[in-house]
């Protein structure tokens, strides 16, 4: 089973730089995506797929959605947050894979990129909100996957963290200590939701010792060309579906001009 992560920056744009192509190439069974940026009226058509969406209330901003080859048994809109749940966060399904293989809840994120403690206050602001995002959504994480695992499913939640946990997950982390998605306290969040027994971060099992595989590149400058990236886009499993991964990464584009988003699908390959 192949799954598939990517904040498209706009799901009609990403559509005209060729999105299905990479659909009808890579056949992946489940998409989550971020940043659809779009109305519900118009979000394009995606053969083959059921389009479980959350695009909240800010036009032309956030948005996500689980693509699914079966028909989802539930949809969720939302973690019960008050704050956050009309931006269009969270999308999360249940699916029946068939008789021989685990139901799967699948969840697609996009965590607020923030901002530091050090700039102005507009930033501090911004940073102060992610905390709150993602001590809101920690505990939202430990009771859908006991309510998962309560119902016999595994659990996957995947999408845009903004958050690069270690050394090995940008390019330039020397100069980016200050940065937000790379400051201390979010990458100790991000670690606290991880264990053994817990979630795990599929990708980075498969490349324990590698740098990246980067995720997302600026637009700006030769930042892709020289992949200096940032690994910001994860996949976070429970163990016994995490076990299952046999190869994952990043499908990085070719080129500048080839590239759909300003990042890249992140891809694992289940064996189920």
């Amino acid at each position: 089973m192949r799954i598939a992560s990517l904040n498209v920056n706009g799901i009609r744009a990403a559509v005209r730089r060729g999105l299905l192509d990479w659909l009808d190439d890579r056949q992946p069974d489940i998409v989550g995506l971020q940043e659809m940026r779009s109305p519900a009226d118009q979000v394009p058509e995606l053969p083959g797929y059921h389009v479980s969406h959350h695009l909240g209330e800010i036009p032309g901003r956030n948005g996500v959605a689980v693509l699914s080859r079966t028909a989802p048994t539930a949809i969720r809109l939302g973690t019960g947050s008050r704050e956050f749940d009309r931006e269009g966060r969270y999308v999360e399904v249940d699916l029946e894979l068939g008789a021989d293989r685990p139901g799967l809840t699948v969840g697609s994120l996009y965590l607020p990129k923030g901002g530091t403690p050090y700039d102005d206050e507009v930033s501090l602001l911004k940073y102060e909100r992610k905390l709150r995002f993602c001590r809101h959504f920690r505990s939202y994480l430990t009771r859908a996957r006991r309510d998962a695992q309560r119902a016999g499913r595994e659990f996957l939640v995947m999408g845009d963290w903004n958050i690069a946990p270690t050394e090995l997950d940008l390019r330039n982390w020397r100069t980016n200590k200050k940065s937000e998605g790379f400051l201390p306290e979010e990458r100790d969040w991000m670690a606290s939701i991880q264990s053994p027994r817990t979630l795990v971060d599929v990708v980075r099992m498969l490349h324990p010792d590698t740098d990246g595989p980067y995720s997302w590149w600026s637009w700006r400058g030769q930042s892709f060309t020289n992949d200096a990236g940032w690994r910001i886009d994860h996949q976070l499993a429970t163990p016994a579906l995490a076990a299952t991964a046999i190869a994952g990464g990043t499908d990085r584009e070719p080129s500048y001009e080839a590239r759909k988003s300003d990042h890249s699908p992140v891809v694992v390959d289940y064996d189920l």
